[in-house]
């Protein structure tokens, strides 16, 4: 009689417990389903010198003026991979620009902000063609993506997290070597 009590028991616990991780996993689902879709923007820029230097200096201020926005999930910058040359491939530009934005009110945040127009005044005479290519996207489920370099928030090789004022400087830093004077 006990012995039955308490395999019931243990199959009501088993149950409840089961309910409850369905519950909790329904009411993640939901709530991921209602966060608005991050928003990828990818510029093409083709320059009108055709030049390292010219690509280099337009990658550099690419880093100064658009990496650090807020509700930037992820930022890289930098030149045609020109050694890749499959039929496929589009060449038709000498930098491109990636950002994904945590939504598309932090894109549109970032249209109007100061340093995003700084950098169109101080660099769109350089341009022979910009092609712009926004998109929704979902964020990855496959694992982390390793970063290169120092990124705020997360944890260098010797554990230490890096302030977004660290990032900031070293790539202004890093800029201002680039830019030829």
């Amino acid at each position: 009689m006990m012995r039955r009590r308490t395999s019931y028991l243990l199959v009501v616990m088993l149950c409840v417990w089961v309910g409850s991780c369905l519950t909790s996993l329904t009411v993640t689902a939901v709530a991921a389903e209602r966060e608005p879709p991050m928003l990828s923007h990818d510029v093409f820029f083709t320059l009108k010198e055709k030049s390292p230097e010219a690509a280099a200096k337009l990658t550099a201020a690419c880093r100064k003026y658009l990496a650090d926005h807020p509700g930037v999930v992820w930022f890289a910058a930098g030149p045609l991979a020109d050694d890749l040359r499959r039929e496929v491939n589009d060449v038709d530009f000498d930098v491109a620009l990636h950002v994904v934005f945590k939504n598309k009110a932090a894109h549109d945040t970032y249209q109007t902000a100061e340093d995003h127009l700084k950098f169109i005044e101080e660099n769109s005479e350089s341009w022979s063609k910009v092609r712009v290519f926004d998109s929704y996207v979902a964020a990855s489920t496959h694992g982390e993506v390793e970063l290169q370099g120092d990124q705020p928030g997360r944890k260098r090789e010797d554990g230490k997290r890096v302030s977004p004022e660290a990032k900031r400087a070293a790539r202004k830093a890093a800029a201002e070597t680039a830019s030829p004077k």
